[in-house]
C-alpha cells in the first residue's frame, strides 16, 4: 500500500449546471478514450543508466537496442546491443538489461511472468559485447533476480525459492541451497510482505570482491494462508485452460500475526560453506536490508523491532557469522522506509550516511563509525524529500528537499560539514534529479501546474548545459483543447490548522454563473487526465492534502500514529465544508472518491462526514485494519492486541 495511494483523497464538487463547453469556446473536449489511452501524458525521459567515466549513459530503446549517449552533446556514441544482430525469432523484444561492472557483458531477459508488486520469473541471458556470444544463464527452468557478481565472472539467481550461482566462463550452475519449498523455505528473495511494504524483491548481496554471497532466508512455514481466486483471459479469446479460475494459495500475515521468521547467511564461493549471521536471538523482528560494507568481509545488516520504532545497525563478519551494534536509531512513533535506502557506506570505510527526524524534521546524518560520533549535514524546520547520492572525492551531499515550500521540490548540494548549501535548480515547481556517476552532471525533470514535463542536462553547477525534451509537441495540441490546469489553494480549518489543495474549474469558469500515512498528492507539479475530463462535464474537482501527509515534518506527517482515519476524515470533511462555503459550488451536492488508502478515507468519509458527502466511490478499500497485512498496519497502528481501541 505505501507504494501506491498513501493518504490521497480527491473530492468532486459538482457543478449543478452541466453545459458543453466546446459549443462556448467552440475548441475540442477531451474524450474518455483520450484519458484511458494517455493521449496527453507528456513525454519523459527514463531509465537512463550511467556509465563508469560519468560522461555518456546508456538507454533501452523501442525495447530493443541499447544505445550510449553522451551527457553533454546528446549525441549517439555507439549502439551497444541490438536484439536484432541476434538473428533468432526468439528474441524479439527485452524488457530491461544490465552491464557488468567492466561494461563488457550485458544481460536480459525475456518471457516475463509476473508474481507479486515487483517480483517475476524470466529466461535470463548474457551476451558478451566482446565475443559476440549469447549465454543462457541457466537452462533448468525460469529464474529470478538474476544479477551480475561484481568482478562480472558470475551470475547469481533464485529458481523455485533457492539460491544458485553460474559461471560464466565454465557455463556451471551451483546450487547454493536446497531446503527451498513453496510457502516454507525462501532463499535469496523476501516473502509477500516483505516485498510489498519494504519495498524491494532481491534478498541477496554479492560482496565487492566478489568472493561471498549472502542472503536472506525466510522460514513462513508459521504464517497463515491466504485464498485468492485469480482469474485470466476474456471474451471473446479466452483459451480452454483459461475457463477455470485458479485457487491462489500464499501467506499472508495479518496485523498482530505470526511474520517470516528471517535469518542471514553468508556463501563463500571459494569453500562452499554458508556461514550463518548472529542476529540475535528474538526471532520476532524485521530484518529490512543488508549490504555489503567497504570493509573487507564486512556485511552490514539492518535489524528492525516488531514495532518498527528502533532500527540496530550490526556489521557481521562473513568468515565465522559474529557480529556487533555500531548504531541504534530510535523513534517514539516509527521509522520510515526511507531511511534504509539512505544508509551508505562510504568509500572511506569509517563512515556511513543516513536520514533521521530527531529534530522533528527529515534530515542527512554522518556517523563516524570509528569515533562513534554523528554529524547533521542538513537541518532547518524543512524535510529532506529524496537523498540523492554522495560525491566523496568533493566531499559534497546531494538531496532534495521541501525547504522553499512543502508544495514544491528543489535540488541542493552541501558539505560534508554542513556549510556551503546551494541550491540548484531555478525553475519553481517540482524538480526531479538522476546524477551521472561521477557527479559531474544531472538530469532534471521539471514541471509546475501550467508546465508539462521539461528534461534537462545540467552540469553539477545547476548550469544548462541542454534541453532533452520541452513538450513542445504536447504544448502545440493542447492549444486545440478548452481546459484548465491545476491551481493551488489553501485554507485554514476549524481547529485552526492549515490544509494545501488543488482544484481544476470547469473550462470557461465563471463564478456569476454557478449556483453556489507518507505521501503527497497536493505539489506544484502538471497533470492533465481523467480530472481534466471530468471538468470539462462541468465539475469542479479538488484534492487536499490532510493532516498525515508529508512534506511539513515529522509531528504532522505522524499525528496519524495509533488512530488511523480519525484526522484524515476529519480534513476532508472540513475541505468539503470549506468548498461549500464558496459561492461557485453547491454544497448540498459535493462527492468523494479515493482508492486503497483513499478508499478507506472515502468510505470513513460516508460514514463519518454527516451528510457532508452526496456521493461517494471506494475503490480497494481497507474497511478493517484487523485484515490487512501486519507490516503495514503495525507500523501505524501496533497490533490489535496492543491497541484494539485504535482499530475499532
Amino acid at each position: 500500500m505505501k507504494k501506491i495511494t498513501g493518504m490521497a483523497v480527491a473530492i468532486m464538487f459538482f457543478w449543478s449546471i452541466l453545459h458543453s463547453v466546446s459549443a462556448q469556446t467552440g475548441k475540442l473536449e477531451f474524450s474518455l478514450e483520450d484519458m484511458v489511452n494517455y493521449q496527453f501524458s507528456p513525454q519523459s525521459v527514463r531509465g537512463l543508466k550511467s556509465m563508469n567515466d560519468g560522461e555518456h549513459y546508456t538507454t533501452l530503446e523501442k525495447s530493443s537496442k541499447v544505445t550510449e549517449f553522451s551527457y553533454k552533446t546528446g549525441d549517439t556514441v555507439a549502439v551497444i546491443f541490438n536484439i536484432k544482430d541476434l538473428k533468432n525469432e526468439k528474441f524479439k523484444t527485452i524488457s530491461d538489461f544490465q552491464q557488468s561492472s567492466d561494461e563488457k557483458k550485458i544481460m536480459f531477459y525475456i518471457d516475463r511472468e509476473r508474481i507479486y508488486r515487483y517480483s517475476f520469473t524470466a529466461s535470463y541471458y548474457v551476451y558478451d559485447l566482446v565475443t559476440k556470444k549469447l549465454t543462457p544463464v541457466s537452462e533448468n527452468g525460469k529464474q529470478q533476480l538474476a544479477t551480475f557478481s561484481p568482478d562480472g565472472q558470475f551470475v547469481a539467481f533464485v529458481r523455485q525459492n533457492d539460491l544458485f550461482i553460474t559461471d560464466l566462463n565454465s557455463g556451471k550452475e551451483t546450487q547454493v541451497t536446497a531446503d527451498g519449498k513453496k510457502n516454507e523455505i525462501i532463499n535469496g528473495a523476501p516473502d509477500w510482505v516483505y516485498e510489498e511494504e519494504f519495498g524491494f524483491s532481491r534478498a541477496y548481496e554479492w560482496s565487492p570482491d566478489s568472493r561471498y554471497l549472502a542472503f536472506m532466508r525466510f522460514d513462513e512455514s508459521k504464517v497463515h494462508e491466504f485464498n485468492m481466486t485469480m482469474y485470466a483471459g476474456s471474451a471473446p479469446t479466452i483459451k480452454e485452460n483459461e475457463l477455470y479460475p485458479e485457487n491462489r494459495v500464499f501467506k499472508y500475515p495479518k496485523a498482530g500475526e505470526a511474520n517470516s521468521v528471517v535469518s542471514i547467511h553468508v556463501y563463500d564461493t571459494g569453500t562452499k560453506k554458508i556461514i550463518k549471521m548472529d542476529v540475535g536471538t528474538e526471532t520476532d523482528q524485521y530484518i529490512p536490508r543488508i549490504r555489503w560494507t567497504k570493509l573487507t568481509s564486512t556485511l552490514g545488516i539492518l535489524r528492525l523491532n516488531r514495532l518498527q520504532n528502533k532500527l540496530d545497525i550490526l556489521f557481521a563478519n562473513a568468515g565465522d557469522g559474529k557480529s556487533k551494534v555500531i548504531f541504534t536509531e530510535e523513534n517514539k512513533y516509527f521509522i520510515d522506509e526511507q531511511v534504509f535506502n539512505d544508509i551508505k557506506f562510504l568509500d572511506d570505510k569509517k563512515q556511513f550516511t543516513i536520514t533521521s527526524e530527531k529534530d522533528g524534521w527529515n534530515h542527512i546524518y554522518l556517523y563516524n563509525f570509528e569515533k562513534g560520533t554523528l554529524n547533521q549535514v542538513t537541518s532547518g524546520k524543512w524535510d529532506v524529500t529524496d537523498f540523492i547520492g554522495v560525491d566523496e572525492k568533493n566531499k559534497l551531499v546531494y538531496f532534495e528537499s521541501s525547504e522553499t515550500s512543502p508544495l514544491k521540490r528543489d535540488l541542493y548540494c552541501i558539505r560534508f560539514n554542513g556549510k556551503d548549501k546551494k541550491k540548484l535548480t531555478s525553475d519553481e515547481g517540482t524538480n526531479n534529479a538522476e546524477f551521472s556517476s561521477n557527479y559531474k552532471y544531472f538530469v532534471n525533470n521539471f514541471s509546475n501546474v501550467s508546465v508539462p514535463a521539461k528534461v534537462t542536462v545540467c552540469d553539477n553547477n545547476g548550469k544548462l548545459i541542454r534541453m532533452i525534451e520541452d513538450n513542445r509537441k504536447l504544448n502545440d495540441t493542447l492549444k486545440y483543447y478548452h481546459f484548465n490546469n491545476r491551481e493551488l489553494f489553501s485554507f485554514k480549518t476549524s481547529e485552526n490548522v492549515d490544509l494545501n489543495g488543488w482544484m481544476i474549474k470547469p473550462p470557461g469558469f465563471d463564478p456569476a454563473k454557478y449556483s453556489g500515512p507518507n505521501s503527497q498528492e497536493v505539489r506544484d507539479s502538471w497533470g492533465l487526465s481523467w480530472e481534466n475530463y471530468i471538468a470539462q462535464k462541468g465539475y469542479i474537482i479538488v484534492c487536499v492534502d490532510g493532516r498525515g501527509t508529508g512534506g511539513r515534518g515529522e509531528e504532522f506527517r505522524k499525528m496519524t500514529y495509533k488512530q488511523l482515519g480519525k484526522f484524515e476524515t476529519i480534513d476532508q470533511v472540513e475541505a468539503a465544508k470549506y468548498m461549500g462555503s464558496l459561492p461557485f459550488v453547491d454544497k448540498n451536492r459535493i462527492g468523494i472518491w479515493g482508492w486503497s488508502y483513499g478508499g478507506f478515507i472515502s468510505a470513513s468519509c460516508m460514514v463519518k462526514g454527516n451528510g457532508v458527502f452526496k456521493a461517494g466511490i471506494a475503490v480497494a478499500p481497507v474497511t478493517n485494519w484487523r485484515f490487512y497485512d501486519n507490516i503495514y498496519t503495525e507500523t501505524y497502528m501496533r497490533t490489535p492486541q496492543e491497541n484494539p481501541k485504535g482499530y475499532d
